[in-house]
């Protein structure tokens, strides 16, 4: 009984060491494979500036912002037609607010325009348009009495819910076309509710627009095409439309509710 008990332990101790030596080589293969997948890992990547800032290589770049989030300084609005409270700095964007109306502007607002104007610029905005809704980006406006709108004088480009505005079924008004002068191609707008990125290029009479990273349209301004494409349109009546080469960014107040954010200019 007592060679069997020890018999027993012998197999024992030598079926241990396997165990533990097959535990160890496990063990190893195991550290092995950690190492692999640490030095395989994707690279950090680094996270998108917050809303109405400047990254550091923007700054160095000579990006300027137009809008601080938090205020309306550098804005007022065209021809001072009016207090501007309908649009309302709202949760870092600048809303228009059209809770009362007046003809088919808000109350207390007014097509809101920039403090300075522009002549060769890279301009970036993003918008976001309610359903069946309506605004525009309008550039190379002139601030004058004599003109009794922004769009009297700037060229637009179209802020629109396509799915749901009537303006939609319209060759060259809708969302992202250079507003009844170009149809913007491809069309890449979002729908209404979601946010839109645009940039405008504008140097030396060469204008190149995107939406949402792509380029939609490409023209020059002011030679001999431009004026028949003004001499087709609804503008053709209107003396000095599309004629400025320095003038106020505007963001169109059409009685409808709009947020923009983002506002960043480089002069060229």
């Amino acid at each position: 009984m007592q060679k069997t008990i020890g018999l027993f332990s012998v197999v024992a101790v030598l079926l241990t060491g396997c165990g533990g030596s097959s535990n160890s080589e496990a063990a190893k293969d195991s550290n092995t494979t950690v190492a692999k997948d640490t030095s395989t890992s994707a690279p950090a990547v680094a996270a998108e500036p917050a809303p109405n800032t400047l990254s550091d290589k923007e700054k160095a770049d000579g990006w300027q912002l137009l809008f601080d989030g938090n205020t309306k300084n550098g804005w007022h609005i065209f021809n001072k037609k009016s207090d501007g409270s309908a649009w309302k700095v709202d949760n870092g964007t600048l809303h228009m607010d059209p809770s009362h109306l007046k003809d088919y502007q808000a109350v207390g607002g007014g097509d809101l325009v920039t403090d300075k104007d522009y002549d060769n610029f890279d301009f970036k905005v993003d918008w976001k348009i309610a359903d069946s809704s309506n605004s525009g980006i309008i550039f190379y406006t002139q601030e004058d009495p004599k003109y009794k709108d922004t769009w009297n004088t700037g060229v637009e480009m179209q802020v629109l819910d396509n799915a749901g505005h009537p303006d939609a079924k319209i060759i060259k008004h809708r969302a992202g076309d250079l507003y009844d002068l170009i149809s913007s191609s491809p069309e890449t707008v979002k729908p209404a509710n979601q946010w839109n990125q645009v940039e405008l290029i504008s140097n030396k009479g060469k204008l190149e627009c995107y939406l949402n990273g792509t380029k939609v349209i490409s023209t020059t301004l002011w030679d001999d095409n431009w004026k028949k494409l003004i001499a087709g349109s609804k503008f053709k009546s209107m003396k000095g439309f599309g004629t400025f080469t320095k003038g106020h960014f505007a963001l169109q107040d059409h009685g409808n509710n709009v947020w923009y954010r983002n506002i960043k200019i480089k002069t060229l």
